[in-house]
């Protein structure tokens, strides 16, 4: 079944979250600004955040980001209540190393989520893409070899937000074990340990608005559907099948969260008197305003 038939399939699983529900859903980073002045809007990042965990796409360069400057993960999200932070436990990168080791501090106004380095190090802008619609968060806990019966270790997953679908699938382990002993991917291409196909065999794929691709860390995917051949198993996992490397196999999900009609946050609540403000003054404030995603 597609993705659409395993929607109407899967019995609803609510969203039971730690961190401030205004966190779930599609994010398109506006800008981050650092403390040295320089602001930087032009690099393409989307987050998309299920119950349990998070998928992240970062291309400098868009489409014409080399294979050795792509970044994007998946990580279980964690989150420290007396601390209000929020962080993520990332085993498996598409870079060997965590780029961003910080937690964030996050506050939440309107469709915007601002999150902070508690170093100060910059300050994020991050846009909620969602309104209305399906949350439908998939886990992937491996790789069934079913010629031999066995497991393999993968990370990634799938979060459809509204119209929005995200998807993310680490490398086999034995080309990530040896991306990590290399400690970079410039070296590990210098030393020959690995080639860019099999740099480039991580995949994070962001589909918005109900297309195909439209940013990839595959630009070959750019266009295509995040889609597939779903079955819902008897154990209630979701099983996927799919091509690892050219080579047949199926991908086991855990589910996350199912909620098929979540109404994501785009407005925050505010004081009676900010609201009457808000209206008085909406001549001048809201002359030029508009809902920017």
């Amino acid at each position: 079944m597609n993705l659409a038939a395993l929607m109407a399939a899967l019995p609803p699983k609510p969203a039971v979250v730690a961190f401030p529900q205004a966190l779930l859903g599609a994010f398109r980073r506006k800008s981050i600004t650092f403390c040295t002045g320089l602001t930087d809007e032009a690099t393409v990042v989307y987050w998309f955040q299920s119950a349990s965990f998070t998928l992240d796409l970062r291309l400098p360069d868009g489409a014409g980001t080399s294979p050795s400057q792509r970044q994007g993960w998946v990580g279980d999200t964690l989150w420290d209540e007396a601390a209000a932070e929020l962080s993520w436990d990332i085993r498996r990168s598409y870079q060997p190393r965590n780029q961003w080791p910080e937690p964030a501090r996050l506050s939440v106004i309107g469709n915007c989520v601002l999150e902070y380095a508690p170093s100060g190090a910059y300050v994020e802008d991050w846009r909620q893409q969602a309104t209305r619609g399906p949350l439908l968060g998939l886990r992937l806990v491996g790789l069934m070899d079913e010629t031999r019966g066995e497991i393999l270790g993968l990370e990634g997953g799938l979060v459809v937000a509204g119209e929005h679908i995200a998807c993310a699938r680490s490398r086999l382990p034995h080309i990530d074990d040896a991306l990590e002993r290399a400690g970079s991917l410039e070296a590990a291409l210098a030393s020959g340990v690995a080639s860019e196909a099999e740099i480039a065999s991580y995949e994070v794929s962001v589909a918005i608005g109900g297309h195909g691709i439209i940013h990839s860390t595959q630009p070959e995917r750019l266009g295509a559907a995040i889609d597939g051949d779903f079955q819902v198993r008897p154990d209630g996992r979701v099983s996927r099948r799919a091509d690892i490397d050219g080579a047949p196999g199926v991908l086991l999900y855990e589910v996350d969260v199912f909620d098929p009609d979540f109404a994501f946050t785009t407005r925050t609540p505010c004081t009676l008197d900010a609201r009457a403000w808000l209206e008085h003054e909406a001549v001048h404030l809201a002359r030029h305003a508009r809902v920017v995603l």
